[in-house]
């Protein structure tokens, strides 16, 4: 099985704690997230997964060089940042049929399997959350399938995306889409047409793009 991490964002919000990283080698109890984020894939299963890459890649590129834990690890590097849409795109060319992708600033700790496509060529892992305004939220019909996707206000509770998606190497063939452009917008615009599944967990969340958060997993991870 393939995974695809998106490994380079440039972290701005994390400067005050993280200064001159890519922001998935932000450092955590002696070694950079990104490696919890490999951990967590080779439990799923993981074979080969693909780095896209971009700010100061060439440190996420000496640390874990073309393998971690029996995992083949490739790089495909944005020479100029494409955006999550045209990242995710360039780097389908690894691919063979479908893929899952990560963020490498968050873990969500769901079971990888529960993740299917049937009528739909992608499937989203969504995040039963309770009070909370950093997140945009997610409605969904009593299929499953994504009805809107909602800007960021306070929720008392509500579905995130919890940014984990399987979906399949053609998923963008239909469209006519620019080199550069965000995933967020793309599943947002073409939301109808797109039928897209999802799957809802309540399994462990962080995302580490700002402080307060990064030190929450900091904390977490010495337990």
């Amino acid at each position: 099985m393939q995974a695809i991490v998106l490994a380079g964002g440039l972290g701005t919000r994390l400067k005050s704690v993280v200064q001159d990283l890519p922001k998935p080698m932000a450092p955590i109890n002696g070694k950079p997230f990104l490696a919890f984020v490999l951990e967590y894939l080779k439990k799923q299963g993981i074979t080969e997964v693909i780095l896209s890459v971009s700010y100061k890649y060439e440190l996420i590129q000496e640390y874990f060089k073309d393998e971690f834990d029996g995992m083949k690890i490739y790089y495909n590097i944005e020479k100029e940042l494409l955006g999550t849409g045209g990242a995710i795109k360039d780097t389908l060319k690894f691919i063979q049929n479908q893929v899952y992708v990560l963020n490498g600033d968050t873990i969500f700790d769901i079971d990888l399997k529960k993740l299917v496509l049937n009528d739909s060529k992608i499937c989203i892992a969504l995040k039963q959350m309770q009070n909370f305004d950093r997140y945009g939220t997610v409605s969904v019909n009593d299929q499953g399938i994504v009805i809107s996707f909602e800007e960021k206000v306070f929720k008392k509770q509500g579905l995130i995306n919890g940014g984990i998606y399987l979906l399949k190497k053609d998923l963008f063939d239909e469209f006519d889409l620019e080199r550069k452009f965000s995933f967020e917008e793309f599943l947002q615009a073409n939301c109808s047409a797109l039928k897209i599944q999802t799957q809802i967990f309540d399994d462990y969340f962080i995302d580490i793009g700002i402080p307060q958060d990064y030190s929450k997993f900091y904390s977490y991870s010495m337990l």
